[in-house]
């Protein structure tokens, strides 16, 4: 592994079981949240964002590698990953929202992500 950069297997693996990961979790929210009747529709509707922008961002890490950072890049998309919608999934998942103060701070995260490609 050389300076800047990241191996590519490692990529795909992070990716994937990030990916994976975001899939379940859809599952849950379509079978648990949703058909089950456990969340009003706020809850749902923040699972479904959090969950979204987790796929969706779980793909973008294998063009990491693409950045002139790719660590820092890797990094920023991982933060997001947990600050915004691991705190849309603790929401939806208990209803308590202690954690959606930090949900902002996980968008800010995955923007500087988007940043990263740019310079």
């Amino acid at each position: 592994m050389v300076l800047g950069f990241i191996k590519e297997s490692h990529l795909v693996r992070l990716a994937g079981f990030s990916g994976v990961l975001a899939i379940s979790l859809g599952a849950y929210g379509a079978h648990v949240l949703r058909e089950g009747g456990n969340a009003d529709e706020r809850r749902v509707r923040a699972f479904e964002t959090g969950n979204r922008y987790h796929l969706i961002h779980s793909v973008m890490l294998f063009l990491a590698n693409k950045a002139r950072f790719p660590w820092l890049t890797v990094s920023l998309f991982l933060g997001g990953m947990v600050v915004f919608s691991g705190s849309c999934y603790h929401y939806s998942m208990t209803g308590k929202d202690c954690l959606r103060k930090y949900t902002p701070i996980g968008g800010v995260m995955y923007i500087l992500a988007w940043l990263s490609f740019l310079f």
